[in-house]
Parts: structure tokens; sequence; C-alpha cells
């Protein structure tokens, strides 16, 4: 076998470290993700220019790509707060998230990879207590659920909307309270749940008697007014015109004789 020409050890060295060279450059971006370039022999991060989108990159074999999540994510937190009161509540919550990604090279060089940490969860903490704390723990379980989650919300909005954190919801996903507190208040609602039930058929009962007493007061009129009409004239007329009816019918026999005390016929038999 003939020996290889001595030109072509160099070429065989070049083509590997060029191959080297090729891997270590090449960066893919995967999907909802964004790569943050940081130059050694530069200016460090690179924060002006747009972060690396999706797909396959060639950069500097020196240099170094950090990838970040740029898609919506989540965070569930539990912490203890205080009620207006001082009592002991704890809280659960959902915090709808994502990076910035016009600001990702002034992320990562201000707050890191680590910018859930160091920035979002304490602000949604210190956010959580401050508002709860203008509670009482009723308010908390009953009505102002909706109004504690939006305030909660904007409160942590202002801390890290200058922070490069784009925040897009809040979820208070559950509230717990001391026992002996939340079976005092399950206890006040029911009563105040039966007093409004109390009062609702009270106010029925007073409707029906005013309806009963009204067509009472209707008939008695009605009453009142024929009464008034009905004269010993309009009787007469009256009787005579059934009397004959009754004479006509098929179904009935009539022996009328005389009239009576009112000048209207006697019936003395029908069949």
């Amino acid at each position: 076998m003939e020996k290889l020409p001595k030109v072509a050890f160099p070429i065989i060295i070049g083509a590997i470290i060029l191959i080297v060279l090729l891997t270590k450059s090449a960066v893919t971006i995967g999907s909802g993700q964004a790569g943050v370039l940081f130059k050694t022999f530069g200016e460090g991060v690179v924060i002006d220019e747009p972060a690396l989108g999706e797909g396959f990159h060639i950069v500097a074999p020196w240099n170094k790509v950090f990838v970040y999540e740029v898609r919506q994510q989540e965070i569930l937190e539990k912490m203890n707060v205080l009620s207006s009161n001082g009592l002991d509540i704890k809280l659960e919550a959902s915090v709808w998230f994502q990076p910035d990604f016009q600001n990702l090279g002034k992320l990562h060089q201000e707050k890191s990879e680590m910018y859930k940490e160091r920035v979002l969860l304490p602000a949604i903490r210190s956010a959580a207590r401050s508002v709860v704390g203008r509670y009482t723990p009723e308010q908390l379980y009953s009505s102002k659920r909706d109004a504690i989650q939006q305030e909660i919300f904007e409160e942590t909005k202002k801390i890290v909307g200058a922070q490069y954190i784009q925040l897009n919801e809040v979820l208070v996903r559950d509230v717990t309270l001391p026992s002996t507190i939340k079976d005092a208040i399950e206890r006040k609602l029911k009563q105040e749940q039966e007093s409004l039930e109390y009062e609702f058929r009270l106010v029925t009962a007073s409707k029906e008697a005013e309806k009963v007493i009204i067509e009472a007061e209707g008939k008695a009129e009605s009453n009142r007014i024929l009464s008034a009409s009905l004269t010993d004239k309009i009787l007469q007329d009256k009787g005579i015109d059934a009397t004959m009816k009754l004479a006509e019918s098929p179904n009935s026999k009539v022996i009328v004789i005389g009239s009576g005390d009112s000048g209207l016929p006697i019936i003395l038999g029908n069949q």
C-alpha cells in the first residue's frame, strides 16, 4: 500500500479542525425558544441586537449562546399571608408569564437565567401579602376572590414590568383559612341565608294577604253596585224571562196558577 503524500496530512488535520469548529459553532434554537449571544472577545452580552430566533445559527466557537424559553410559562406558588386582622391565610396562585423577547439580552445581563427566582417569585409574594392584608378572612372566603386576584395581578405587573418580564395573568387557585375561622364564617353565612329566606317568606305572605284583601274589596264593591241596580221591576222582568224559557223547554212541564207575592208566576211542578 502506497504511503499518503506528505501534503495530505495537513489537509486531513485541517478538515478535522474545521469539522470540530463547525460543530462548536453550530447552534440550533428550538421551537418557542430564543438565544442570547455572549461574545467572549467582545462586549459580552449582546443587548443592542435582537435575540437569536428559532432555527440553525452559526456563531464563533469562542462565543456562547444562552437559550431561553420565550413561550408562556406557569409557576404555581403557595404562600402564607396575613389578613387585615392578622390571621394566617394560605394562598395558592398560578402565575402566567414569559420573558420580554425584545429585551432578552438585558434580562440575561441584569437578572440571568434565574430571573424567575430572583424577580418574579419575590414580586408575586410581595404583591399577595400587600393585597390580602387589606381584606378580612370573610371577604377572602366569599365575595372578594375576583377582586383580590385582579389586584395581585396589577401590583405584580407594576413590579416586573420594568424587569423585562411580561406578566400575562395571575390566578388565585385556593384560599385556605384556619378551620375555626372557616367554620365560623360558614355558620354566619348560613344564618344570613336563613334570615333572608325568612324575610322573603314574610314579604310573600304580606303580598298574598294584600291580594286577598284587594280581591275581597273588589267583590264587595261589585255586589254593592249590583244590589243598587236591581229594582223590583227588573227582578220581575228577569223572572218572566226565565219562566218563559223554562216553559219552552221540551224536558219540562210547567203549570202556572195565579202569581206570587212579587207578581211572578208560581211553578207547581215540572218533569
